[in-house]
């Protein structure tokens, strides 16, 4: 345990501030980074650029933006652009790298969400949305002709494609993700890209000759590429002429970079061997194109950031960078819980970890001198910045460059989780934490909550959690472990739980729970609760349909029915048929043995149903099923609904709908636990 004089609140989240976007400048004296925290109103949170000195570690203030995000230095070092959001509109602005008034350059009519400085820092490459002018795209526009009291009349919205509706987006507005190139002498955005198909990631070639994106282009006579699960790499002239495809079929392509002399690619993919159960790999590809060359296949790891935690959402993580020498590429790797920076030599010759395990990496910048500065976050800590200058040591000691949250260190007790390892029944290396509850008397045993990720391909691990610190605040003892299924461990584990939903993975968090009562005297068997979100509220509902252990539940954002899924998620009509193993109509009994509605009638723990109403990913009509059919039954239960929300309320809703969730889970386990 930390000092400290109490334990954390649920309202403690109020007070929290996140850091991430650490930008050093071009010479490396100067490091720029995001500051974000919760708004005095409590609605929402409001972000500003800080800049910190780092040869005299002083940080202090830069801009004063209400939502400033986003910082790049401008190549030369003298300027930092960045994204502002201005009544609900977002677009870069530019300042003076020693400080003076924000100028806004870009006007696009729909905002911009992301660019990049060109090489000799003339112009910037953006990402805006764009209409598509077709009516069938799902346009409500009246026709010039028609009366104009249907302005003001409702509108019917017409669609004709199949993935019509994201949960970050909501229903898809006809709108596409494209390229426009801004020069600073003027502020036109000159469309790069168009058509039927949305670009994901970008870079620009170091020479300034090149820029490559990645998409999936549609199908010959279909506007659309919802059943396409793999995409392509391009490559193009800065003007959006003279456009190649570089990259053979099969393949799921997710971040690229240029290497430092502009011949080829650094890119983060997957091969789809294993459907969306297939692990991340590095590859690399010159720009003659072909078929990528991967530089990790004897290396069973995931070549991303994969860890769940409830202090971040939609952050983007470091993709692959090449090093400042140009030998080697830098990447995040997940693996048993921890999140690092993997350095792969293009010579093939090693792989190694640069920075201490039992962490998560999140973001990190290479300095020109070749030290690393990171965004890190601990089970102690939500992230703060620092400084290796022999990264390659890992016994070498950080400069810690922020202490963004002293109340968490000085004035709150926070548990420290103990991490364990045994082998599952049927021989699988198991990895779980256990964390022992606030004020913990030694020989009095105490109630214990599961609590199960959410993917259910992501992991949990070694960052800070403050729904299982306010549990053991509140006298719980908190178990969490990774199933099979998880990703960390490797392709066959993480493939494991694929068309059985249910079976290891159910087997898998038994017999953790079984093993933690062996070994940890302090767990009481009669008083155990469990909870998850997502997968982990799936598995939450299965396990109280099918055993009687735990005496107390809480689902959130769950699956209940994986027929209706099928339709009514964004994503239900390929996951299904890759989790899952069928679709609706033609392997309903399939999808129904999978579904925990169909052991309601099992179910004799107090179930506590969370669940936001405009979440698209697992709808609340999941929720409402599951209520309707417990309420029939005369069980005991409760459906928690959160107006606004989607599915990432646990992690970037609105804060107070935050807190109140917290205080639900809690209310709960203290009235059945």
């Amino acid at each position: 345990m930390m000092n400290g004089q109490r334990g954390i609140t649920s309202e403690d989240l109020y007070q929290i501030t996140w850091v991430n976007d650490p930008v050093p400048s071009p010479q490396g004296g100067l490091l720029v980074y995001v500051s974000r925290q919760i708004n005095d109103q409590r609605d929402g949170y409001r972000s500003h650029l800080r800049l910190i000195h780092l040869e005299t570690r002083k940080d202090k203030p830069f801009t004063f933006g209400e939502h400033d995000h986003s910082p790049s230095w401008s190549p030369d070092g003298t300027q930092i652009a960045f994204i502002r959001k201005v009544s609900g509109q977002s677009q870069v602005w530019l300042i003076p790298s020693d400080g003076g008034e924000a100028q806004q350059i870009s006007h696009l009519q729909h905002g911009v969400t992301s660019f990049l400085w060109s090489p000799d820092g003339k112009s910037l490459l953006v990402k805006s949305s764009v209409d598509i002018d077709e009516k069938q795209d799902g346009s409500a526009t009246a026709s010039s002709n028609e009366d104009s009291t249907s302005s003001v009349l409702p509108q019917e919205i017409i669609v004709d494609r199949i993935h019509m509706k994201s949960d970050s987006g909501g229903l898809w507005n006809g709108r596409r993700n494209h390229l426009f190139m801004i020069t600073l002498t003027c502020s036109e955005a000159i469309p790069v890209t168009s058509g039927h198909y949305d670009i994901g990631d970008y870079a620009w070639s170091p020479d300034g000759t090149r820029i490559a994106w990645i998409t999936t282009m549609p199908e010959e006579g279909n506007n659309h590429s919802d059943f396409t699960l793999t995409n392509h790499v391009y490559m193009s002239r800065p003007d959006g002429s003279d456009i190649q495809q570089l990259t053979s079929e099969g393949y799921t392509f997710h971040r690229l970079s240029f290497a430092p002399d502009a011949q080829s690619l650094a890119l983060l993919a997957s091969d789809r061997s294993y459907g969306n159960a297939t692990l991340v790999k590095l590859y690399t590809l010159p720009i003659s194109g072909g078929t990528p060359v991967c530089l990790s296949t004897d290396w069973d790891v995931q070549i991303n950031h994969s860890l769940v935690g409830d202090m971040r959402s939609h952050l983007v993580p470091t993709g692959p960078v090449y090093s400042q020498d140009g030998s080697s590429i830098l990447c995040l790797a997940s693996v048993h819980g921890s999140v690092r920076i993997a350095r792969f030599a293009l010579d093939g010759s090693h792989v190694d970890y640069m920075l201490p395990e039992e962490c998560e990496v999140y973001q990190f910048s290479e300095l020109p001198q070749g030290s690393i500065v990171a965004a890190v976050a601990d089970t102690q800590h939500p992230g703060d910045l620092y400084l290796y200058e022999q990264p390659g040591n890992s016994e070498i000691e950080s400069v810690r460059l922020t202490r963004s949250n002293p109340q968490l260190e000085h004035d709150i007790q926070l548990s420290t989780p103990e991490t364990f390892w045994y082998e599952s029944s049927d021989g699988l290396q198991m990895q779980g934490w256990i964390m022992k509850p606030y004020g913990m008397v030694d020989g009095v045993k105490v109630p214990t909550i599961l609590e199960i990720h959410g993917g259910p391909h992501m992991m949990y691990g070694f960052t800070f959690m403050q729904e299982f610190q306010l549990l053991a605040a509140q006298g719980y003892a908190v178990m969490y472990m990774n199933p099979r299924g998880s990703l960390g461990y490797g392709q066959q584990f993480v493939n494991a739980c694929r068309g059985d939903y249910g079976g290891g993975d159910y087997h898998d968090l038994m017999e953790c729970v079984d093993y933690a009562l062996s070994q940890y005297a302090f767990i009481d068997a009669s008083r155990l609760g469990v909870t998850g979100g997502s997968y982990g509220g799936f598995m939450t509902n299965w396990i109280v349909g099918h055993t009687d252990r735990f005496k107390a539940a809480v689902t959130q954002r769950s699956i209940s029915n994986w027929i209706s899924f099928y339709g009514v998620s964004d994503i239900g009509y390929f996951f299904t048929e890759d989790q899952i193993g069928g679709n609706a109509w033609e392997d309903t009994e399939k999808l129904w043995k999978h579904s925990p509605l169909a052991y309601v009638s099992n179910v004799q723990t107090p179930l506590l149903i969370l669940h936001s109403e405009e979440d698209l990913r697992c709808p609340i009509e999941q929720a409402e099923q599951l209520y309707v059919a417990l309420k029939r039954r005369k069980q005991i239960t409760r459906l928690v609904r959160f107006p606004g929300a989607n599915h990432e309320l646990s992690r970037s809703g609105n804060p107070h709908l935050r807190v109140r969730r917290l205080e639900h889970i809690i209310g709960w386990f203290s009235e059945y636990l």
